[in-house]
């Protein structure tokens, strides 16, 4: 594979005058040709009260890589760690100051079953195993039996491993920093442009992973998406503390009570769930807020979300303050940074993976992740839960359904693949979505390597390379 000439992962690239003007090629035109690239491109808006014309200029590039991961989930921490295992350089753009996506900023402290339905096969190793080895020697995991939940872990820890991860492979990480826009030339995308603290800045890549969970990159350039017109709701988690001892003292069960209309501080009915904290002193992760009606890819409505999404969790502490603490303490310990979002747009890719598929174990020569956990699809109009369980030990996710239709070099992982209602509520999950992350990681090293598109990979070299890194293929 042809590597990149740039200075080492992690060092910052120094430029005196002469050389910063040949190296910026992207002009603001550049950018806008980007934007511009796919079919569903528009004419830029005439100038008008509802309009401000941004002015063209020149956008430095801060870094030149085979691989940029957009996203710093640990599907696309996963992706980044895969690629530069393989010896691609590697940049990867997270809006937080830290990784982890909804395992960490959402709280999301659970990693479902590692092995099939049946609980007698172990189907899933790999990143996810290994960083789950690495919390475990912290004492920072909890594993639990069962064919759903696998592990608790600590979230703050999981922060702490996932920078040891990335800095130890060498990947160049841009925290702090937003995807605001591709550049492409001639269908191929050239280059990701940022928004950090300096401004607007330029990262180069011949090779790109959308781990965005929105599909971001893939829609902004053209390339075909879709959303369904009713989504699953999101979800703002809290860390409460002393509930144990108070569900002991007064006899409730919190994942009722705070429905229970007999108090007026309860919440709407919903479905609610929670999770130990390793390493606490009786402290939970509570999931009992929804917020319906959310398109949590629009700004206005994902803004929304997260107020009502913390009104809500206050009015399960005023609950537990008012009715079972003598209107004194402070249960809540913990907000998360954003709102657990599970699903918003989708790619459209080679393959639309099915609910029958999941449900009955499927098995794709073109495979790249094994699940188990159940179909989960929650109601975005009320209460409701719908559950499925599985007819066959486990399903599988081909490569087909993380590659957009019209693609040369780029793919998709995580939430945003291809995937209809009911297969979606099955594969949403981070132990799926991790998954992906590395196998498209993998994909864009023999992409590059055999200079082809991706959509053109020898899958089998992609399964291979996975198996030689600690995955399961089966």
């Amino acid at each position: 594979m042809a590597m990149s000439d740039t200075q080492p992962a992690m060092m910052p690239t120094r430029m005196n005058r002469r050389a910063f003007a040949k190296t910026v090629g992207l002009a603001a035109a550049g950018v806008m040709a980007g934007r511009a690239a796919g079919p569903t491109a528009q004419a830029e808006p005439p100038a008008g009260p509802d309009v401000v014309r941004e002015p063209a200029r020149t956008v430095p590039v801060a870094a030149d890589v085979d691989v940029c991961v957009l996203g710093g989930s640990c599907t696309g921490v996963f992706a980044a760690v895969a690629a530069a295992r393989l010896g691609a350089t590697v940049a990867i753009v997270e809006k937080a100051g830290f990784f982890g996506g909804t395992a960490t900023a959402s709280m999301v402290n659970v990693w479902h079953s590692l092995f099939d339905w049946n609980g007698e096969q172990q189907i899933i190793a790999g990143l996810t195993a290994e960083v789950i080895e690495r919390l475990a020697k912290r004492d920072a995991v909890i594993h639990r039996g069962g064919h759903s939940v696998g592990i608790y872990f600590n979230c703050e820890e999981l922060k702490l491993e996932l920078d040891r991860l990335v800095v130890e492979a060498g990947v160049r990480p841009f925290l702090h920093s937003v995807f605001s826009a591709p550049v492409a030339e001639g269908g191929r995308m050239t280059a990701a442009v940022i928004e950090d603290k300096s401004g607007r800045r330029a990262i180069r890549a011949r090779a790109f992973v959308d781990a965005t969970g929105d599909a971001d990159a893939v829609t902004r350039l053209g390339l075909p998406t879709y959303a369904r017109r009713q989504v699953q709701p999101p979800t703002t988690c809290a860390i409460l503390r002393g509930v144990r001892g108070l569900s002991r003292k007064h006899g409730f069960n919190i994942n009722r009570v705070i429905f229970d209309k007999a108090y007026p501080q309860a919440l709407e009915k919903g479905f609610s769930w929670s999770a130990s904290v390793p390493g606490g002193d009786d402290e939970i992760m509570l999931a009992g807020t929804r917020v319906f009606g959310a398109d949590c890819s629009d700004p206005d409505q994902l803004t929304r979300a997260e107020i009502d999404g913390r009104r809500q969790v206050r009015r399960v502490c005023d609950l537990l303050r008012e009715q079972f603490m003598g209107g004194k303490g402070v249960p809540l310990l913990t907000l998360p940074a954003r709102i657990g979002i599970r699903e918003t747009r989708h790619a459209r890719c080679l393959h639309e993976l099915k609910g029958e598929e999941v449900i009955g174990g499927t098995r794709f020569p073109d495979a790249v992740a094994n699940g188990s956990y159940r179909v989960d699809v929650h109601s975005a109009r009320g209460a409701g839960v719908r559950f499925v369980g599985l007819k066959a030990p486990f399903y599988q996710v081909p490569y087909r359904s993380l590659v957009p239709r019209g693609s040369v070099n780029i793919l998709v992982a995580g939430r945003s693949l291809d995937a209809d209602e009911e297969a979606f509520g099955g594969v949403r999950v981070m132990v799926n979505c991790n998954q992906m992350g590395q196998a498209a990681g993998v994909a864009c090293h023999h992409a590059l390597d055999a200079g082809v598109a991706v959509a053109e990979v020898d899958v089998a070299k992609v399964r291979k390379t996975l198996r030689r890194q600690g995955a399961i293929v089966l």
